[in-house]
């Protein structure tokens, strides 16, 4: 049979650390976060969260079943950070637009993180309620079932994989993101226009452009797609 689940005030430690500090899941995790950011995914091991916590790398077993539940945890916090205080307004576009913004700034705040998790399902609070979220949103504004499931996916993979890809490259070292950043003028802004004529006339709106992020836009025209397919009342 499987273990019964443990709650969280049942798996925490009755005596604080040496330094003081009762461990939760929510420290360890904001631990784990700062791991992150200092060091890497590489960085992220028991032996180092037991450091920075003060504690044996094995009462982290006590929260997890291991690192790859930690990693589930960290992914939904992410979500959770952004859900924090958003409610419905009722105005469909302006709803969806809000929480793929905020979902995609969660992530690409914590770069190394959401390199870990923007492709995990965790099922865990904050995702269900995210996914519970934007569904009604859809049902609520008229779509039909099938459509609102069409547009809940490309919404959701849309949002995540702009964050994947937006994380990659402020994860890079700094040399690498300026000298790609550099390479829409010192490349593509030279190419002459006898060989690469429609380069040679996008050049300077693309070195505007493509050192920011296209996640607003593809967001826009997902949601024009979604209005025109909305059945009229």
């Amino acid at each position: 049979m499987p273990k019964a689940v443990v709650p969280e005030e049942k798996r925490r430690r009755r005596r604080p650390t040496k330094s003081g500090t009762v461990l939760s899941e929510a420290l360890i995790v904001e631990t784990a976060l700062r791991l992150l950011r200092e060091h890497g995914s590489a960085g992220l091991t028991a032996r180092r969260l037991g450091l920075a916590l003060d504690a044996d790398p094995s009462t982290l077993y006590r929260y997890f079943r291991g690192m790859d539940d930690l990693t589930l945890a960290i992914g939904d916090a992410l979500i959770g950070q952004a859900l924090r205080g958003w409610r419905a307004t009722g105005r469909w576009r302006a709803d969806l637009r809000t929480v793929g913004l905020r979902i995609h700034a969660a992530y690409v705040a914590h770069p190394q993180a959401a390199l870990l998790t923007t492709n995990r399902v965790t099922g865990r609070a904050n995702e269900l309620a995210a996914d519970e979220a934007v569904l009604d949103v859809l049902r609520t504004a008229g779509f039909p079932l099938p459509e609102t499931v069409r547009i809940y996916h490309a919404f959701i993979d849309q949002t995540l994989a702009f964050a994947a890809l937006d994380a990659a490259s402020l994860a890079l070292p700094s040399a690498s993101q300026r000298a790609d950043e550099a390479m829409w003028r010192s490349t593509y802004a030279r190419l002459p226009r006898t060989t690469h004529p429609r380069i040679a006339e996008a050049a300077p709106l693309l070195a505007t452009r493509m050192v920011t992020s296209a996640y607003p836009t593809a967001l826009e025209m997902l949601l024009d797609s979604a209005e025109a397919r909305l059945p009229v009342r």
